[in-house]
């Protein structure tokens, strides 16, 4: 039976956006779906750190924020990311309501059994909190702004400690664990305390510089076409890199779909030209690489093949399944990449 503190109300929307991507277990790859172990981008036990919300000795305001698809989400001018409280509600998926009371029951004595379980998992990474959300008042508007560490802890307890656990909590708390959710704010906001991120777009122009008037007249290259899934890739977090090309994976695909339909008797011949890597790329060393390109009466074909069988198909979402596995992508980011590309190239104007 349910304690009278945890019962909770489920949402009933339904989200058609990148949150949707990270809240709905049956759009994840079956490899995400697996056991954590816990938190580890958290302080060591061995040395205790103070979450202090109270905002009048810093001056804390917010740096960048973003809503996406309902998850608001952005980061302090000390570089804390945060939640607001309703993102983590529907990371959760339950009622707003529920998670102002987390605030309101922060302090209350004696301690709640949900507040006492969300304090015990922090206390294990060596945090403790004066309140479980920062206020922020910038004059106009107050944003509950809730720490990355408060929203991995409260994830963790909806996840496997509630009287009623719930799976989207389990299959978020999966999926964010670590330094993931911190990344997957990071890179929605814009937000680069590292300078990782500074020129992320850098790899892609010098590839668009040396191919962009490759393919001879008359004919179109399968990576000119990619433009709008490689941007949103990168827009999501992605590294597009020597590691990451997608344009071959299409490229192969798309090969094959052409010789399996004989298209060439439909539309005409494709033809070799020379596709070049910048030196940031080992794939230089044997420049140029002999691609193909396709006459341009072939270029409608293409593009409803694309969204029709190589997106909708779920061949883009293998390849950035793959990616995961190597490793070449964090499981965050290739989440928001699928849901990225599906977005924009698959959604028909209303």
């Amino acid at each position: 039976m349910a304690k009278k503190d945890d019962i909770i109300e489920p949402i009933d929307d339904s989200f058609e956006n990148v949150a949707d991507m990270i809240i709905t277990p049956k759009k994840q790859p079956e490899e995400l779906d697996m056991n954590a172990k816990g938190i580890k981008h958290l302080p060591a036990k061995s040395s205790k750190k103070e979450l202090d919300p109270v905002q009048g000795e810093l001056d804390l305001k917010i740096e960048c924020e973003r809503d996406v698809g309902g998850v608001g989400m952005g980061v302090l001018t000390d570089g804390t990311p945060f939640l607001t409280g309703r993102g983590l509600a529907r990371l959760l998926d339950i009622e707003n309501l529920h998670v102002r009371t987390i605030s309101q029951d922060w302090n209350e004595e004696p301690q709640k059994p949900r507040i006492k379980a969300i304090k015990k998992i922090l206390s294990k990474r060596g945090i403790t909190a004066k309140e479980a959300h920062i206020e922020i008042n910038d004059g106009s508007r107050v944003v509950h702004a809730f720490p990355d560490a408060i929203c991995l802890a409260v994830l963790e307890y909806y996840a496997f400690d509630a009287a009623s656990p719930r799976e989207a909590a389990r299959d978020n708390y999966r999926l964010l664990a670590g330094k993931a959710l911190q990344e997957m704010i990071y890179s929605q906001v814009g937000y680069d305390p590292t300078g990782r991120y500074k020129d992320r777009f850098q790899k892609w122009h010098e590839r668009i510089e040396l191919n962009h008037q490759s393919a001879p007249k008359g004919f179109f290259s399968v990576f000119n076409e990619a433009h709008t899934i490689i941007y949103e890739m990168i827009q999501a977090g992605a590294d597009v890199g020597e590691k990451t090309v997608v344009d071959i994976s299409i490229g192969q695909h798309w090969s094959k779909h052409w010789d399996d339909n004989g298209l060439a008797a439909k539309y005409g011949g494709r033809v070799r030209y020379p596709h070049r890597y910048p030196n940031s790329h080992p794939q230089a060393n044997s420049n140029p690489q002999d691609a193909w390109c396709y006459p341009l009466a072939a270029l409608g074909a293409y593009r409803e093949w694309l969204q029709n069988e190589y997106i909708e198909g779920g061949k883009f979402a293998k390849y950035i399944d793959g990616k995961v596995k190597k490793k070449d992508l964090p499981p965050s980011v290739a989440q928001l990449a699928i849901a990225a590309v599906e977005q924009k190239l698959i959604e028909a104007p209303k």
